[in-house]
């Protein structure tokens, strides 16, 4: 069975029902954590009555600095959703790591984005080096992954789609809450991956829902293919793609076609013109709520809540 671990101001503590107890480890970064699994044993198997999990304040349980990777279009439903016809070519892109927020930290919309979209997705925590040229197999993943983390890609679409630039568009601050819990896997819990749940929803009204069998590259894959070009160290996180439900989705092809004869400018005027009346962009005020977990409990990560404020 999955440890799930959640971190605050004070140190790491491991979830044990509605209580935590600390874990007796000098670590301070998540990399640090995972190199003393033994503490966590140790917590884990503790009868002490530990504080309730409802009086904890949870951080990101992924320390930063850090790499943060994230895969583009990965899930069938999202495919649909974005137009896309045929085999979709394996993508990856970066965020920067000061994106990455509590769980129920606010997500901060800053003042000239308009268009403000979630995305969760599995977040993949590496306990181990991925050297370039590495080939990972399903039966290899518990040596490189230690754990699952629910993530929120939070995308500032004007800008990701106008000037083609996901880095900026996903990487302001709080754009990736991350956690409540890390989840930390034994070996036998990978065979239960495809089983896990996404589901999001905002304001109470579910809009995303879907399991990792909607998948298209999965996690064994994704390693192999981002070990072509990209080293990754313990503590650093891969988000996976989200399924489809995100407020974004590609206009019906006729628009589409009429859309590619206009110039830029004026083809993406229209296009957020119509977008403006699209009621599912987030906006302040609104709350949204993301759990990850497979039927039987087997493995859950938690929930998390994050409001959605304008910055100051």
């Amino acid at each position: 069975m999955s440890t799930n671990v959640l971190r605050t101001a004070d140190g790491w503590w491991v979830v044990l029902g509605e209580r935590a107890v600390p874990v007796d480890t000098k670590a301070v970064t998540t990399a640090e954590l995972l190199a003393d699994r033994q503490a966590v044993r140790e917590a884990a198997a503790s009868a002490e009555p530990g504080t309730p999990v409802a009086d904890l304040v949870a951080l990101s349980p992924v320390t930063t600095p850090c790499r943060v990777v994230a895969q583009m279009v990965n899930y069938r439903s999202h495919a649909r959703d974005s137009g896309f016809k045929g085999d979709i070519p394996p993508a990856f892109f970066r965020k920067a790591s000061g994106s990455v927020s509590g769980p129920g930290d606010a997500v901060v919309r800053p003042a000239h984005v308009k268009f403000l979209d979630y995305e969760i997705e599995l977040g993949l925590v590496m306990g181990a080096p991925l050297p370039i040229g590495t080939v990972v197999e399903e039966r290899d993943l518990p040596s490189y992954v230690a754990g699952l983390v629910i993530t929120n890609d939070i995308s500032a679409r004007e800008i990701q789609l106008t000037r083609t630039q996901f880095y900026e568009s996903k990487s302001y601050p709080t754009f990736t809450p991350t956690g409540p819990y890390l989840s930390l896997l034994e070996p036998q819990d990978f065979a239960h991956l495809l089983d896990l749940r996404l589901q999001l929803s905002v304001n109470g009204e579910l809009r995303q829902d879907r399991t990792l069998a909607d998948m298209i590259v999965r996690p064994a894959q994704a390693l192999t293919l981002l070990a072509r070009f990209q080293t990754l160290d313990a503590g650093d996180l891969l988000l996976t793609g989200t399924p489809g439900g995100t407020a974004l989705k590609a206009p019906p092809k006729a628009v589409e076609k009429i859309g590619a004869l206009l110039p830029p400018a004026v083809k993406w005027k229209a296009f957020f013109r119509s977008q403006a009346k699209n009621p599912h962009y987030l906006n302040p005020g609104d709350v949204i709520t993301a759990t990850i977990a497979t039927p039987d409990g087997r493995i859950d990560l938690g929930e998390q809540r994050t409001p959605v404020a304008n910055a100051n």
